[in-house]
């Protein structure tokens, strides 16, 4: 049986609607340069470190990086030399937080996040060389750092998972790809989750895929008896029954609740029978994963 990894839940939603936050381009990266932020990221991190604790589960820490790329970053001042600071000091910065729980812990590794170049939920053909070499300096940066491994979230074009696993490939660093579905089970262009995955993996398997950013209920959609399901190794599910355009266009959190979420997840855990990292997406926090961990 694979080992099964505690992650986090909904970074930006729990630092916006909980804590207060500002988020421009929905980045959370800027607050690593920052005293408030770096203690807030610190907290909401050892929390799910507990949770492991007390799972006696692995910790897989996601550094916060999803949107550290050059399109959005550059609208906050980043150019490629802060880029690649910043992706940097996010790998150390995880490094120290597992460190400062290290002897209770069952163990951990650490996943450089990246993210779609445009808007998660939006899908625009993406060729897959210029989608390689625009993420390539990214997952270079994570590497260099001493990630494990990367992973890419709410990823809507197969041709920019291709791009991404073949660039991750180059760095020499394992990634793992995280489709986003729309409550019909299907990427946003229609392209049915199956199809995604086969796709990609006939041009550039990556170590396994996820599925992020859509409730459970969505996600069920997809499923048929396709030996693509034993590809997909994790879950990070949104608390939320509301459709992408529904959230985007929410002023309030629709978190949901914690032990029905768990409840109605469960079923994909037995459909998807490989699954090696589960936590949650937006609107979720530290509740709704110890509910899915039972503890």
């Amino acid at each position: 049986m694979n080992t099964r990894y505690v992650t986090d839940g909904g970074l930006e939603t729990e630092l916006v609607f909980h804590r207060g936050f500002d988020l421009p381009e929905f980045a959370a990266f800027p607050l690593l340069d920052t005293t408030e932020g770096r203690a807030a990221m610190r907290d909401y991190y050892l929390g799910y470190v507990a949770i492991a604790i007390r799972a006696g589960a692995p910790i897989n820490l996601e550094t916060p990086t999803w949107r550290a790329n050059p399109d959005h970053a550059a609208t906050l001042g980043y150019d490629a030399e802060a880029l690649d600071r910043v992706n940097r000091t996010a790998v150390d910065f995880l490094a120290e937080i597992a460190a400062e729980r290290t002897d209770e812990l069952v163990g951990h590794r650490i996943s450089g996040m990246i993210g779609p170049r445009g808007d998660g939920y939006q899908s625009t053909s993406v060729d897959p060389d210029r989608a390689a070499a625009y993420h390539r300096p990214q997952l270079a940066s994570l590497r260099s750092a001493g990630a494990d491994r990367a992973v890419a979230l709410t990823i809507a074009d197969v041709g920019e998972a291709i791009g991404i696993t073949r660039a991750a490939a180059d760095v020499g660093i394992p990634v793992a790809i995280g489709f986003t579905v729309e409550t019909d089970g299907r990427l946003p262009d229609g392209t049915p989750l199956s199809t995604a995955v086969t796709t990609v993996d006939a041009e550039a398997a990556p170590e396994y895929f996820l599925v992020n950013c859509a409730h459970p209920d969505h996600i069920s959609q997809a499923i048929d008896d396709g030996a693509w399901r034993d590809r997909i190794g994790g879950l990070r599910v949104n608390a939320s029954r509301r459709s992408h355009d529904e959230l985007d266009a929410a002023d309030t959190l629709d978190d949901g609740d914690p032990d029905e979420l768990a409840a109605v997840q469960k079923p994909l855990l037995e459909q998807f029978g490989n699954v090696v990292e589960l936590g949650g997406c937006c609107g979720t926090d530290a509740r709704h994963v110890a509910a899915m961990w039972g503890v």
